[in-house]
């Protein structure tokens, strides 16, 4: 088991701010869960604490960015995208600001903080609005790079990681190119696209599917938007089955985004993974994962059902 994507954040922050003195990180009072902290030892006074107070976070940012610097605004995914989301599309997105919103504890893996704090809806908020990157790392390895993008990529971009330790499932010369899915693993039957937590589940389902005959790729979208149509009509054009996996809603994540690409394209028949019409609860991530079938069991029962 690796690092959390959060703690790789943290770590690669403080990389950043050693080669850039641009970079400035403000956080809404959580930049111990956050891992921000590791940035704000290292470089103080390029460190600003609003505390709970994220509508103001995301628009001094844009303030930073219009200054000449590089700002990451992080919190939780729930306050990040949700308490100020106004901020964020008007004062942001709307101004095409240079501003990196990186947001922690997203999705079921949040755990035993409950619905409250599970934010199912994030990537649907960001991709929405125009002109914003989303990265949805799926390891540590691959949130560092996220980070170095984000950074050099000019306008804004949301970052989406996550609590738990994650498998390492990539490394240091793994290509992180924005806007390019990787292929993981790959199949002639089946491809389950995933992003996230969820790339290692993918993974595993492929096995399963292995063991009974069906050869199914596994592709990482680490990037939803801009997302990989290419890839996407690739396999849709190759492949009799294809399943989309995330830790979120299915309406207006990953799913929703394969399935733009897809209309009006014959091929693959389509189904999608994901937490659907539910919020929700609390308990252990794992245990979260079974009741809401995000689990290598189902992803591989779904493939079969289309097959």
């Amino acid at each position: 088991m690796g690092k959390s994507t959060r703690e790789a954040y943290g770590e690669a922050l403080a990389a950043l701010g050693a080669e850039n003195e641009k970079i400035v990180v403000m956080d809404a009072d959580l930049s111990g869960s956050t891992k921000t902290g590791t940035f704000r030892k290292a470089f103080p006074d390029r460190f600003y604490n609003f505390g709970i107070a994220e509508a103001d976070m995301v628009c001094a940012a844009a303030g930073f960015a219009f200054s000449g610097y590089i700002p990451f605004a992080s919190t939780f995914a729930i306050f990040g995208t949700g308490r100020a989301y106004e901020q964020i599309r008007n004062t942001v997105a709307y101004t095409g600001a240079n501003v990196k919103i990186a947001c922690t504890h997203a999705g079921l893996s949040v755990g035993e903080d409950g619905g409250s704090h599970q934010a199912l809806e994030d990537i649907s908020l960001m991709r929405t609005l125009p002109g914003m990157t989303v990265f949805v790392p799926c390891d540590a390895a691959e949130a560092k790079k996220a980070v170095k993008a984000a950074a050099e990529l000019q306008g804004p971009v949301y970052l989406r990681l996550s609590r738990p330790n994650t498998d390492d499932l990539t490394g240091e010369s793994s290509p992180f190119i924005p806007g390019k899915a990787n292929v993981l693993r790959d199949g002639a039957d089946a491809a389950i696209f995933a992003t996230g937590l969820m790339v290692g589940t993918a993974l595993k389902a492929a096995e399963l599917l292995a063991q009974e005959g069906i050869s199914a790729a596994v592709l990482n979208f680490h990037t939803l938007k801009p997302i990989d149509a290419e890839a996407i009509l690739n396999y849709n054009g190759k492949v009799r089955a294809i399943v989309t996996a995330e830790e979120h809603f299915t309406v207006g994540g990953l799913g929703s985004a394969v399935a733009e690409v897809l209309a009006g394209h014959a091929g693959a028949r389509f189904d999608r993974v994901g937490v659907e019409e539910r919020f929700g609860q609390s308990g252990k991530p794992d245990d979260l994962f079974r009741e809401y079938g995000l689990t290598a069991e189902n992803i591989a029962a779904r493939v079969k059902a289309l097959l």
